[in-house]
């Protein structure tokens, strides 16, 4: 009878000991803020949890505008994607870091032998204590560690909007490459069809008693014009390959664009503002920001080092006795938590020094991007308004003088290549505004169209959602 019940008792001990297990397994000593960084980080669960087999991608249309490649560009870039779950991992290290308490439980058991007549249950003794092979750190110290995961989290987050940034501007830049090719192919086109009527019309006059070298020229001119046109074929399928890239598509299939540039986007004419909300919102120097604070709260948890540790204990043996200590561990190695605090205050300032540098240099890379921007408008408007006009009006005025027989056929090739080239000169003007917009947008870490309002940064929308 006294073994059933000695049987009883150790099982109901056992009993407890799991239940103490299962019941206090720990809480976590998180900063407040986690929560707002967990719902940043929701906010592209969408796009990037469903594995790329099972996302509903949208087919690109038949003629893809800028917006519809870098909507696909989002959704599938295998770096944007590797940012964001580093960010998740990042943002799960949290929990592991402010965890308390952050020992085990050990439970540990033991019965006597003894010839004297003690009863079965007061020969066995319990005992409860973390686990000896890890202090159990003071909660304040977890907080700690937790504020410094957070930080580390924020700063993957914002690397994770930088990056977005980044493949937004490649591929805006890779989409523009491709616009400008095939614009320049429909001018050259253009070109070839003129001369190719010019060669014509410099037969027809050789068989009436016109010199032969302006046919031979004529001709020399229409196959050059016609190489130069395959050359450009080449290159727009180069460009063509570069974008598929990096859209996770084969080099080789087809991306057919508008027949015409991409129409410019409005940008808000105060350039002070402007300069002022765009380097405020820069991914970069908000991730550098985040790791600042970051090694500020590495800096105190390595302080708080010198605070020593208390390991308590319980045990009981059968119903002698009952035994509560606790073992304080001593902070003796100084040198050591020395050499820790110099280092993170080493790296405080390395930290401080980089964001102080990058921001000067995010502001100057701004203002540069943004004078080219205007500039390029600058260009745009007098080759449209006045240039073109002009070109266009001598070239009128030369084939009909040349069909009169009044100049000859290099005026006529000279008024074709100027009109040609002030072609050319305002596309590239059109585009190298556009590709100067999409470097303001990755500097400042948010899309133009609203950059007018501060109270809203764009880059926390959806990757399906784009603009």
């Amino acid at each position: 009878m006294a073994g059933m019940m000695y049987n009883t008792r150790v099982v109901q001990v056992v009993i407890l000991a799991i239940l103490l297990s299962i019941l206090c397994p720990g809480c976590v000593l998180a900063p407040a803020d986690t929560k707002s960084e967990q719902r940043r980080l929701n906010q592209y669960s969408q796009s990037f949890e469903p594995p790329l087999d099972q996302r509903p991608l949208p087919p690109l249309p038949e003629r893809a505008t800028w917006q519809d490649v870098l909507r696909q560009a989002f959704l599938v870039n295998g770096e944007l994607e590797s940012a964001y779950f580093e960010w998740k991992a990042a943002l799960a290290r949290i929990d592991q870091a402010a965890s308390w308490p952050n020992s085990d439980l050990a439970v540990s058991y033991s019965y006597m032998f003894s010839s004297e007549h003690i009863k079965s249950w007061n020969r066995n003794t319990f005992g409860f204590q973390p686990d000896p092979a890890m202090n159990l750190q003071l909660p304040i110290k977890s907080a700690q560690a937790g504020k410094v995961a957070l930080q580390d989290a924020r700063t993957a987050g914002f690397r994770f909007l930088g990056m977005k940034f980044d493949l937004q501007q490649r591929v805006l830049l890779a989409y523009y490459d491709l616009a400008l090719m095939e614009e320049q192919i429909r001018i050259q086109q253009q070109n070839v069809s003129l001369l190719s009527g010019i060669a014509e019309s410099a037969g027809a006059r050789v068989q009436a008693g016109a010199p032969q070298q302006d046919l031979l020229k004529a001709q020399i001119e229409h196959r050059m014009a016609e190489n130069e046109l395959q050359n450009m074929e080449a290159q727009r399928r180069s460009a063509q390959a570069m974008l598929n890239g990096l859209l996770s598509r084969s080099p080789e299939v087809t991306l057919t664009l508008p027949p015409e540039l991409p129409a410019a986007r409005p940008v808000p004419a105060d350039d002070a503002k402007l300069i002022a909300m765009g380097v405020a919102e820069n991914p970069e120097l908000a991730a550098l920001a985040a790791q600042v604070v970051g090694r500020q709260d590495a800096l105190e948890l390595a302080r708080l080092r010198y605070i020593p540790d208390i390991n308590p204990m319980f045990s009981f043996t059968g119903s002698i006795s009952q035994a509560l200590g606790a073992m304080v561990m001593l902070p003796t190695n100084v040198p050591a938590i020395k050499g820790a605090i110099a280092e993170s205050q080493a790296m405080l300032r390395s930290s401080q020094a980089v964001s102080r540098q990058t921001g000067s240099d995010r502001a100057a890379s701004f203002v540069t991007a943004l004078l080219f921007l205007r500039n390029a408008e600058r260009q745009t408007g007098l080759f449209q308004s006045t240039i073109t006009p002009l070109a266009e009006q001598a070239m009128n005025a030369s084939r009909v003088s040349y069909m009169a027989g009044t100049v000859g056929y290099s005026d006529l090739i000279d008024s074709q290549r100027t009109l040609l080239n002030v072609r050319l000169m305002t596309a590239q003007a059109r585009i190298e505004r556009e590709k100067r917009l999409a470097e303001l947008e990755a500097l400042a870490g948010t899309d133009i169209e609203t950059l007018a309002q501060p109270q809203r940064n764009s880059a926390v929308a959806p990757m399906a959602n784009p603009k």
